[in-house]
């Protein structure tokens, strides 16, 4: 749901203390200057999709300072995102500092301090990226925090163009879209941070990390192959089994549960996608890979508690709840199915 908040009808004299609690409960906690005293003029739109937390905004000349204080009064700690998309921004955490121009973009850790100071006018696009999920692509982000890619760089240009899309565009998302869309961008902006300083053999992050995410990424390309095994896998990533299973036992699971998790995860969004209600059980087992529809049952059920029916009726309960909660002006909040455990 898109929140929208503005200091255009807020008296001057209470303009900065509102954005500080609106923009810290958008952004990350923080404090907050404005170099136009009370003229400061603000807004924000917040949405989210999936894990993803979108915060589009529009400002005068001002700064924002996240302290060590602020840090430990915060509750989680996602890697944070910031889409310029006109005027300049200026960075600055750890010892690294950075100039971001229009269609630049770059990453921050909420868990240590940092600061942004907008010289002028500006408008960004602040993105919370839940933790875990990025560190699986790109391993330790420390070498890749507040250093900017430009949209003229080759691969810098296609997650600058494709995020700059998405607030215009969360609010229509269904939660299996939005689940979808949240993996395609994780993936453009690893492979943008993947690619920094044009492959030039720098590396930016452990070896163990990039090596995982070659091993997923050649796993996802060939999920609706029936023939995918851990050998096929493995040797398609350029590494052995073990080597394969030792890698992916840090997250709790081998190359083997891994397939068979994204199988069933593939099934699961396909089985809540309305625009896929038409489609066969069988038909969508089958599609991902899977050569025996009573083994998908099975395995379907001991991941997520019941079975592929069940989860396609839930989605299509939890569609209409909505759909009604909209008609009578309220609220509801669609059935949520679990992910799949990997072990």
């Amino acid at each position: 749901m898109t929140t929208v908040y503005s200091t255009c009808k807020i008296h001057p004299r209470d303009r900065l203390n509102y954005w500080v609690e609106v923009a810290s409960k958008a952004f990350a906690r923080h404090s907050f200057s404005a170099f136009d005293g009370t003229g400061f003029l603000a807004t924000v739109r917040t949405d989210h999709f999936d894990e993803v937390g979108v915060a589009s905004f529009e400002s005068v000349a001002c700064e924002v300072v996240r302290s060590a204080r602020d840090v430990a009064h915060s509750e989680n700690d996602p890697v944070l995102l910031s889409l310029q998309v006109a005027g300049e921004g200026r960075f600055a955490q750890d010892d690294r500092q950075a100039v971001s121009e229009a269609g630049s973009f770059l990453l921050l850790d909420s868990r240590r301090p940092f600061s942004i100071s907008f010289p002028g006018r500006a408008r960004a696009i602040g993105f919370k990226l839940p933790r875990q999920r990025l560190e699986a692509r790109l391993g330790n982000l420390a070498g890749l925090i507040a250093r900017p890619i430009t949209a003229h760089k080759s691969v810098g240009g296609l997650p600058s163009k494709f995020l700059s899309m998405l607030p215009s565009r969360v609010g229509a998302l269904d939660e299996a879209t939005g689940g979808r869309l949240a993996e395609q961008a994780l993936d453009l902006i690893a492979l943008a941070f993947s690619e920094m300083d044009g492959g030039s053999g720098t590396v930016l992050c452990s070896p163990r990390a990039t090596t995982l995410y070659r091993l997923k990424c050649v796993i996802e390309a060939r999920l609706c192959h029936p023939d995918l095994k851990p050998a096929a896998a493995a040797a398609a990533a350029g590494i052995s089994v073990r080597y394969a299973n030792a890698l992916l036992s840090q997250e709790g699971s081998s190359i083997e549960r891994y397939i068979l998790y994204r199988r069933l995860e593939r099934c699961r969004r396909a089985l809540e996608d309305a625009a896929q209600a038409h489609r066969m059980i069988g038909e969508i087992a089958f599609a991902w890979g899977f050569s025996d529809l009573s083994h998908f049952v099975r395995r379907f059920r001991a991941a997520y508690g019941m079975t592929p029916g069940d989860c396609r009726r839930q989605a299509q309960e939890g569609a209409c709840d909505a759909h009604d909660g909209r008609a009578n002006a309220g609220s509801s909040t669609p059935k949520v199915i679990s992910k799949a455990r990997m072990t």
